[in-house]
């Protein structure tokens, strides 16, 4: 077993890590595209029998989630910073420094979160209005806050965060169906 593992672990096709635009755009296209658009496809076809169509909501989710799927590739590799160095991963944690990519990440879900309050305040039904617009500044204030609260950039409160993010993350699932 442990023999297998180790060849897999040295296939050229698997090492991905190694290239940080590469890793992203796997995280990208799983979890922003595939995962979106192949949910609603399915159930659009297959449970309600209706023909396909990319509506308002598809494409906000699948827009919305491609910004915070970045920003998850960007935020993976601020704990690693140290085994990137080491291993000559030439991440963006290593490139730009660790402080920077984390305010990076940050800016990028505060844009995604205004755009989404922008995209709630055009739904032409009140109630899609005020629960787009109010859980979106809801989380993006928690986020702020959270965000200018972390004093130390040690492993384990970037690893904390990175966390947190990823509950934004699904989060964002309870407010999705209300887009209109």
């Amino acid at each position: 077993m442990i023999i297998l593992n180790l060849f897999f672990l040295q296939l050229p096709f698997l090492r991905w890590k190694r290239f940080a635009v590469v890793a992203a755009i796997c995280i990208l296209a799983v979890r922003a595209v595939i995962v979106q658009l192949a949910f609603f496809l399915h159930i659009q076809t297959f449970v309600f029998r209706r023909p396909a169509s990319f509506s308002r909501p598809l494409i906000f989710a699948t827009a919305f989630m491609s910004f915070f799927s970045v920003v998850i590739a960007l935020f993976k590799d601020i704990p690693d910073i140290d085994g990137d160095r080491i291993f000559g991963i030439r991440s963006f944690s290593v490139r730009l420094g660790q402080k920077k990519v984390f305010w990076i990440c940050i800016y990028l879900l505060e844009m995604a979160y205004t755009v989404a309050m922008v995209v709630g305040a055009t739904s032409s039904c009140l109630w899609s209005k005020c629960i787009t617009i109010l859980g979106h500044a809801i989380l993006a204030s928690i986020l702020w806050n959270r965000a200018r609260s972390l004093d130390s950039m040690t492993k384990a409160a970037i690893t904390s965060f990175y966390m947190f993010v990823w509950k934004l993350f699904y989060a964002e699932y309870l407010l999705i169906p209300f887009v209109r």
